[in-house]
């Protein structure tokens, strides 16, 4: 309901007010599907690896995913149909995520902290390789892929968001299925050991599940950042660690918070329209900053 023009329902009698409700129908969707996809797929990586600043953006999955998306759009990934952007997107995620895990790795079980520090380097990496491809592509390429990078929520076909949409919910009912065995893994994976618990077949899943989410988030609607990481901490903080409730809560608060960003990114400076993807980079900066000034104090604490 809200817009430059202010708040209230189009004119369905119109063509041009039913052209704007449905436009707005379709960002609201696309809006909920991207928010719940990120902060379901955050609040997974922070439960794996046990570390509140865990999120897709962060840890380079998103900029892996960004990276196969560029191309899949520039390179033209449509021989696949609906499912083109989203799989390109997915199997960059995974390369990424092994690529994390291999600098990260240097014999033993990586950190939590070098996972995090390599996640950046690698996700520097792929946002050079998609300023070389922005570079060297056409205007009309370029113009699409630097829009999509800022974050956006345009809707796409109906096709397009229905696979998305399927992919979205399988992943994310998949990863409720695991909740038990997520709140065991948080304990630790000796304690989870000795509960019976097989950690790595639920690490691998889990974390393939998330990158899925991640990725298909990305190819739809581009570069969004700290939806995974805010979200899931008000989540938590409201509903506790039980991630039987933390998991479906998450994705309908990610949801609500994108769409809130949206329409501010519609208003604030209408009738420009600021890419949601700035929004949500001004709000969770300074919240990554608070969340890690505390993890500090309590690590010296300890």
């Amino acid at each position: 309901m809200l817009g430059p023009s202010g708040i209230g329902l189009p004119d369905t009698s119109t063509i041009s007010g039913r052209a704007i409700l449905d436009l707005r129908l379709g960002r609201f969707f696309m809006g909920m599907m991207v928010g719940a996809a990120l902060s379901t797929s955050g609040t997974v990586f922070q439960a794996i690896l046990r570390n509140p600043l865990a999120e897709p953006y962060v840890l380079g999955v998103s900029g892996g995913a960004g990276l196969g998306a560029a191309l899949s759009i520039l390179v033209g990934g449509g021989f696949l149909g609906a499912v083109g952007l989203p799989l390109t997107a997915f199997f960059f995620a995974i390369l990424t995520l092994l690529a994390v895990y291999a600098i990260a790795n240097q014999g033993g079980v990586p950190s939590v902290y070098s996972l995090i520090l390599s996640g950046v380097i690698v996700s520097a990496i792929c946002s050079s390789v998609i300023m070389f491809l922005v570079s060297t592509a056409d205007i009309d390429g370029m113009h699409t892929v630097v829009w999509w990078m800022l974050g956006n929520l345009q809707p796409s076909s109906w096709i397009d968001q229905f696979v998305s949409l399927l992919l979205i919910s399988v992943a994310a009912g998949a990863l409720w299925l695991l909740a038990p065995a997520l709140n065991v893994l948080t304990l630790g994976r000796e304690m989870a050991h000795y509960q019976g618990l097989d950690a790595g077949m639920v690490t691998v899943t889990s974390l393939l599940l998330s990158t899925m989410l991640a990725a298909t988030a990305v190819s739809m609607g581009g570069m969004i950042g700290f939806v995974g990481l805010i979200v899931p901490h008000v989540m938590r903080a409201l509903f506790g660690p039980d991630h039987r409730w933390l998991v479906p809560a998450s994705a309908i608060g990610g949801g609500a918070f994108l769409v809130l960003c949206d329409a501010l990114a519609r208003t604030i400076m209408a009738p420009v329209e600021i890419p949601v993807g700035v929004v949500t980079a001004l709000a969770g900066g300074p919240f990554f900053l608070i969340v890690l000034r505390k993890k500090m104090k309590y690590a010296w604490i300890d």
